[in-house]
């Protein structure tokens, strides 16, 4: 597709069509499996971070009833799980990684999936509560009960407990602790959502502290890692960079880490790596084109919108279908097809566009 032919793109058509693809992955209790039940990779249960963007696609194209079942089984999770989280939310902070909300569940029963894994992510966390709070806030309210109210502020006194700013976490990836600012930005913007609510408080210096954290970590995602596509969640959803931040972030973002078919992680990272010694060949991700164009609409750069939409469709496969991932510069995907959050992305990229055009 070139730019000119969005003149004739049915953006409504593709709109449907990969709203379905998410819309296919929901189950009767109104969680998301990350991708299609029948994978093999582990990706037919239900990633808190996953359910978050996943529900983009949904509000933005107006279906709040779907995106208001999903946050009304997140609350059903936290309730399942009230003993734990308030535990971790009123004594000495966690100090094993079990003793943290998990990030996975059974999208059935709601039970955990427990087995050594990245599990500690306060992103996941933040996003949650942002959830909440923003379905909340918007009029399309889901916390109906002295107990769902009672469950908010836990999640506020447990990212207060563990000292969310300074906290080492797995994050965004699920890999080594440290401290993210993709995790901290989560949590900052969720909690300045929470802050409008009348049931909640949120403790003195709570926001102050994230967002002077975020200040001294970026433009870098971690004191290790300077580039990350992680760091676009700070620019989108989450709006807690200023625009100097935004500026530097995208520059590094395109210019080191943008490929053919998607946009990789960091350098040198070693998931999917097609180089025999996991070096330098670094995985593709689809939804990060659609990230990127997403983030220009918002910008009002038409020209930028339009040009990563067009890569964006370059990652829809010959089943219509958008994977996880492309191996380096070839047309081979990992199995993880479709990826919901992949595909919830790409709509809301399609909605922020044609609604830039139709301006």
């Amino acid at each position: 597709m070139s730019d000119s032919s969005f003149d004739n793109f049915d953006f409504d058509s593709a709109i449907r069509w990969h709203l379905d693809q998410v819309r296919k992955l929901r189950t009767p209790t109104g969680l998301f499996t990350a991708s299609a039940s029948d994978v093999t990779t582990g990706y037919n249960k239900a990633w808190l971070r996953d359910i978050y963007f996943m529900t983009l696609g949904f509000k933005y194209t107006g279906e709040m009833d779907v995106v208001k079942d999903s946050a009304k089984a997140l609350l059903q999770i936290l309730s399942k799980h009230k003993e734990k989280i308030t535990w971790a939310a009123s004594n000495k902070p966690p100090y094993a990684t079990y003793q943290y909300i998990h990030a996975r569940y059974n999208p059935e029963t709601f039970d955990e999936y427990w087995e050594e894994w990245g599990n500690k992510q306060n992103d996941a966390v933040g996003e949650v509560l942002y959830l909440i709070a923003d379905c909340e806030t918007s009029g399309h309210s889901v916390v109906e009960t002295d107990e769902e109210k009672e469950l908010v502020q836990m999640l506020i006194n447990y990212l207060n407990n563990i000292e969310y700013w300074n906290d080492e976490d797995s994050g965004i990836w699920e890999e080594n602790q440290e401290v993210r600012a993709s995790s901290i930005g989560s949590v900052v913007r969720a909690l300045i959502c929470a802050s409008k609510l009348p049931y909640v408080s949120i403790p003195d210096g709570m926001i102050e502290k994230g967002n002077q954290a975020l200040r001294n970590l970026l433009p870098r995602e971690t004191s290790t890692r300077f580039c990350d596509l992680a760091l676009l969640t700070l620019i989108f959803p989450f709006e807690v960079t200023t625009e100097e931040e935004t500026n530097i972030i995208l520059s590094n973002v395109e210019y080191f880490l943008t490929r053919d078919k998607g946009v990789i992680r960091y350098r040198n990272d070693r998931y999917y790596n097609k180089n025999i010694d996991e070096y330098s060949e670094e995985a593709e991700w689809s939804m990060g084109l659609a990230w990127l164009a997403i983030i220009y609409a918002r910008k009002g750069n038409v020209e930028k919108a339009k040009y990563y939409l067009d890569r964006s469709e370059k990652t829809v496969n010959k089943d219509g279908l958008i994977p996880e991932l492309w191996y380096s510069h070839t047309d081979k995907s990992n199995d993880n097809i479709p990826l919901g959050w992949a595909e919830s992305m790409h709509v809301v990229a399609l909605v922020s566009v044609r609604d830039l055009l139709n301006k």
